[in-house]
Order: C-alpha cells, then sequence, then structure tokens
C-alpha cells in the first residue's frame, strides 16, 4: 500500500498543503539550549521524550521532523529547507534564536522566551502549577524547611521556578532556604556542592528539592555525605523524567514536565502558526504530574516531629 502511495505521489493533507504553497514538509526542532557544548541532548530523559512526542505528532501531520544538532555554522541554520522551526529552550543570549528570526521562518518556542514579544508563540509546562503539586506534597508529609538547590542559566526555566517557590514559600508563611549554583559546565559536583550548603545551615532544612533531571541523584549524595538517611531524616524530591528514579534507594519522588505533550503541542502549534489558523491559542501550558514516592513517605511518628 505505500509502494502505490508513493507512485501515485500521495502526501496527507498538511504536507500537500505545505508543498502546494512552496514548502518543504519538514519541520526543524533546535537542541541549542546549552549553546555549542557536546551535550548529548537525546540521552537526557526531557529531551528524548520531548522529541519523540514531537515528531509522533509531526508524522501523524504528514510532516517530517528534523531534530538539529546543537552546533551548527550560521549558513546551516540560515539555509536548512524547513517550513517552520521549534526552537527548544531559548535563551537571552539566543544567537540561533537571532539568525532563524532573521530568516524569517515560523517559529515557536518550547519554553518561555526570557524577553518576550507580543507576537511570539510558545508551549511551556505550568511550573506555578508543578512546584504546588511538590510543596503540597512535601508538606502533607511534615516538612517544615523545604529547600532549594537553584541552577543559573539564562532559560527562563530557573527564574519560573524561583519564582513559583519563593511566592509558595511566602504563601505559607515558610522560610526560603535557597542554595545556586552554575548549571554550566559540571552542574554534578557544583549541585552537590549547593545542597550541602543547604544542609550546612542551622537549623539545616527538613527536605530539598532539585529542578534538573539529575538533581534527585546529587541530593541523594550530598545527603549521604552528611550521614542523612532518607526519608527518615531528608525528604528528597526533584523534577524530573528520570525513570531511574523509580529504582533508587529509596525510589524518589518526581514531577514529569509531561515534555511529550510539549512535543505534541510545539507540532500542533507550529503547523497553526505556519497556516496562519485564526483563533489557534499561541502561548499554551501542559499541566505537570507528581509522581510520590519512599523519599518524600515519613514515618507518622517523625511526621507529628516525634524522633
Amino acid at each position: 500500500m505505500l509502494a502505490a502511495a508513493r507512485e501515485l505521489g500521495y502526501a496527507p493533507a498538511s504536507t500537500a498543503w505545505a508543498l502546494a504553497r512552496g514548502g518543504t514538509g519538514v519541520l526543524g526542532l533546535t537542541m541549542t539550549t546549552y549553546g555549542d557544548l557536546p551535550v548529548p541532548y537525546t540521552e537526557i530523559p526531557y529531551y528524548a521524550e520531548l522529541t519523540l512526542g514531537a515528531m509522533a505528532a509531526a508524522h501523524e501531520r504528514g510532516y517530517l521532523l528534523l531534530a538539529m544538532p546543537s552546533s551548527m555554522s550560521p549558513w546551516m541554520w540560515l539555509n536548512t529547507p524547513m517550513d517552520g522551526v521549534i526552537h527548544v529552550g531559548p535563551r537571552a543570549d539566543d544567537p540561533v534564536r537571532a539568525i532563524l528570526r532573521e530568516r524569517g521562518l515560523p517559529m515557536i518556542s518550547e519554553g518561555r522566551p526570557p524577553e518576550p514579544h507580543g507576537c511570539d508563540a510558545w508551549v511551556d509546562t505550568d511550573h506555578d502549577a508543578g512546584l504546588r503539586l511538590l510543596l503540597d506534597h512535601l508538606t502533607e508529609s511534615g516538612a517544615r524547611r523545604i529547600g532549594l538547590s537553584q541552577p543559573l542559566h539564562d532559560d527562563e526555566y530557573p527564574r519560573l521556578i524561583a519564582h513559583a517557590y519563593r511566592s509558595w514559600c511566602d504563601g505559607h508563611g515558610m522560610p526560603a532556604l535557597v542554595e545556586e549554583y552554575a548549571s554550566l559546565p559540571d552542574y554534578f559536583t557544583a549541585e552537590q556542592d549547593a545542597v550541602s550548603r543547604l544542609l550546612h545551615r542551622d537549623p539545616r532544612p527538613d527536605a530539598v528539592i532539585g529542578v534538573y533531571s539529575d538533581s534527585g541523584h546529587n541530593i541523594l549524595a550530598a545527603a549521604r555525605h552528611h550521614g542523612l538517611r532518607v526519608p527518615r531524616d531528608l525528604l528528597v524530591a526533584c523534577v524530573s523524567e528520570d525513570p531511574d528514579y523509580a529504582t533508587t534507594n529509596p525510589l524518589v519522588s518526581t514531577v514529569s514536565l509531561r515534555p511529550d505533550l510539549l512535543g505534541t503541542e510545539a507540532v500542533d502549534l507550529l503547523i497553526a502558526v505556519i497556516n496562519a489558523r485564526s483563533g489557534a491559542d499561541r502561548r499554551r501550558l501542559v499541566q505537570p504530574v507528581l509522581m510520590p514516592r519512599r523519599s518524600t513517605r515519613r514515618a507518622a511518628g517523625r511526621r507529628n516531629g516525634t524522633p
């Protein structure tokens, strides 16, 4: 059947429409969140799920999806044939975004642009909702001093997380306990050092959260270094898609940002922009999901403040 379709020149409706307008039937997906550093994006669960979700959505609509490497010359960004681009993780100082704007391609962002324009179209996770899910869950488990290891990077994600965390702490009358760390070039060591600084505070936090894929592993390592038992002495949770947290000791509670749905929404929005579809919502939020596990389940006596 596929062979017959090829002989007849068959193309699904959306691709046929693109080709009729002189398009290519190809959508681009950038992987430049960390600039030219050789980051293995497809090995990071968040980006892997995002790419697969976008690819499936593009194929369902009759488009090819081209996942573009992190390091490309300006010539390639300006000349690779595409009908539009999903720009992942736009940054404040973003040469790729500038080049794509110069080219005039239809473009939407996965993640809110740090310096937004009124015409911007983007999809993102509802980070306020995600932090509320996590922080409310920790307080239900008895936490009263919740620390945050805060990455520094020039995309919007860390700022949105910090704002959601501080707003929640203000609203609940709890102290905001934050230690910042540089996310590049070695965020593993930098985050473990930041968590250690949190755990050196007096009084120390009774829970610590992180917001990157490996944050749970980093917090567990810092807790072990300080001789703290999880969850008896310290509750631990993170924002991550890493399936390994379902097998760690203890199992680590996570919030999923649903990158698979973000990929689907990004493709739908990009095609709407390409086709100038009227009435399309140009700013879309995906709802996160809490996955509670052993690392945030303290014994009843400990929740009540007893040994």
